[in-house]
């Protein structure tokens, strides 16, 4: 499994139904599940971001469709970003020379 990073800003419509977002992150840890990744954590932020997702996903293309379904329901607008673990961190700069 591959590691993402997704930054996440409430839309207009997201922000109105703010009461829902319980059952609106129970619904895309559901969907990440279905599609074969994993949440790991969530986090409300301050500053120029709202939410913090931390999820694990088969491979780019599953990563991909997560975000689009994401942000189809329109509560949210997405950045993502691939995450590389210390490990291959090093073994890429390693490879570097």
């Amino acid at each position: 499994m591959t590691t993402y990073v997704m930054l996440a800003k409430w839309t207009d419509q997201g922000m109105r139904t703010i009461g829902e977002v319980p059952k609106r992150l129970a619904a895309a840890r559901k969907l990440l599940e279905d599609m074969g990744g994993h949440f790991g954590s969530v986090y409300m932020t301050m500053g120029e971001y709202d939410l913090i997702g931390i999820y694990d996903a088969p491979d780019d293309a599953v990563a991909a469709r997560f975000i689009l379904m994401l942000g189809k329901i329109g509560n949210v607008r997405t950045t993502s970003l691939k995450a590389f673990p210390e490990l291959a961190m090093r073994e890429i700069i390693n490879s570097v020379g």
